[in-house]
Order: structure tokens, then sequence, then C-alpha cells
């Protein structure tokens, strides 16, 4: 077979497939807005994943320690994994005023979550970065 007889593959661009997910051609970066198609996909992701769920040892830890958020947090919170996953971030630390949350970013999954006075020495372990939102 020789090269001539080769046929190219009808692969999507990435123009194509933003286009899909958000019905709109995003530039690789917009010179108006400076919106890149990784802030653009990100934030469709966290929209149709409808924010960050909590796992059972979090919403247990939150329950036991009396801790409540409330929406004006929450949504701190979501924004704090959003910029965390926008500089690859896998798991994180998201402070939020005196709450610790631990959140597994790629799974947009809070794994646990503490205030300040149940903290053992303000150490905190297996994550690559921290937001403060």
């Amino acid at each position: 077979m020789n090269r001539n007889s080769i046929q190219t593959a009808n692969f999507l661009s990435i123009d194509q497939v933003a286009e899909q997910l958000i019905g709109a051609k995003p530039k690789a970066k917009s010179p108006e807005t400076g919106v890149t198609f990784k802030d653009v996909l990100t934030e469709k992701v966290f929209e149709s994943e409808g924010g960050l769920k909590f796992s059972k040892h979090a919403a247990n830890r939150l329950a036991d320690r009396g801790l409540s958020i409330s929406d004006s947090q929450l949504e701190r919170l979501n924004d704090g994994a959003k910029r965390a996953s926008e500089k690859g971030i896998k798991e994180s630390l998201v402070m939020v005023d005196d709450l610790a949350f631990i959140v597994n970013v790629p799974n947009h999954t809070v794994v646990t979550a503490m205030d300040s006075s149940s903290t053992n020495d303000n150490v905190f372990t297996n994550i690559n970065g921290a937001v403060i939102a």
C-alpha cells in the first residue's frame, strides 16, 4: 500500500467537540475574554455533574462534628473545586471560612470535612494543592 492510497480518518476537531458540548465554537483563547477551551470545558463538566457530591465519610464527618454549610459556602466550595480543576489539582484542600474540605477533584467528590477546631495539628496529607475560597 502506498502513501497516496491511505485515507485520512474523520476525527472531530476541538472546535467541533466544543460545539457539540456547548453549542459554540470557542477559539483556543478568546482575545476579548481570555477564556480558553479548557476553561469552558471545566465549567460545563461541573454544570453537568451538578456540582460536588459528598462522600458518605464526609457527610458523617459533618454530622459528627455538628458542622453545617450554607448555600453561599457551598457555592464557594464548588467554585474552589472548579478553580482547582482548572489548575490541574487532583486532591485539593479547599478552605471556606473556618471549614476545611478535602476534595477529589476529578470525581467531583468531597472526601472529608472539618472545622478549625477539629483538625489535629492542622496538618493535611495526600493533597497536591489548596484553594482558599
